[in-house]
């Protein structure tokens, strides 16, 4: 709180005269992104960094309040996974032309939605694979792969990223939890 006036969740640009970070929030327009008041990331287009969300996949990518999601960030949806259960990997059937038929979405490896909570910190040119669940005050490494859960107040790093030394400090994680 600054001379009396609370920040609003609204505004795109948190930095009055900056425009190289942004609110995410008030700039989605899929509707297939969600994400939660005042997190923000260090670029002017969020969701030029979601690659491969489709309309027909209906998978989502959520994001809670108050994360800090460092430039580079790319996160990958279900609709880059291919099939691996047939002939070939190729998408012949997304492609005009072949003629083919679309699988089953039975057939096709998906993960569910991408889900990021509340306070996560993730860094520069980290990748975000697709179905993957990032718990409340967790910390992403810069140069991070991350495809496979990642536990509340935990710190990971490299690729595949890996638990870092110990989870964040109890006291913290308590604070932050109200316990």
């Amino acid at each position: 709180m600054k001379d009396g006036k609370h920040p609003n969740p609204n505004t795109i640009h948190p930095i009055a005269g900056y425009d190289k970070e942004i609110y995410v929030k008030p700039t989605i327009t899929n509707p297939n992104i969600i994400v939660g008041d005042f997190t923000y990331i260090a670029d002017s287009d969020f969701e030029s960094h979601v690659s491969h969300l489709y309309e027909w996949n209906d998978d989502k990518l959520i994001i809670g309040k108050f994360c800090q999601i460092a430039a580079g960030v790319e996160f990958v949806m279900n609709g880059a996974n291919h099939q691996m259960n047939a002939v070939s990997t190729f998408p012949f059937y997304t492609l005009e032309g072949w003629e083919m038929s679309p699988p089953a979405k039975t057939d096709l490896p998906l993960k569910g939605d991408t889900v990021i909570e509340n306070d996560v910190w993730i860094g520069q040119n980290s990748v975000i694979l697709p179905g993957v669940h990032i718990g409340d005050g967790a910390i992403i490494g810069a140069n991070s792969v991350v495809g496979s859960d990642v536990p509340p107040y935990t710190k990971v790093v490299g690729n595949p990223a890996r638990r870092s030394l110990g989870i964040l400090q109890e006291q913290f994680k308590n604070a932050l939890t109200m316990n």
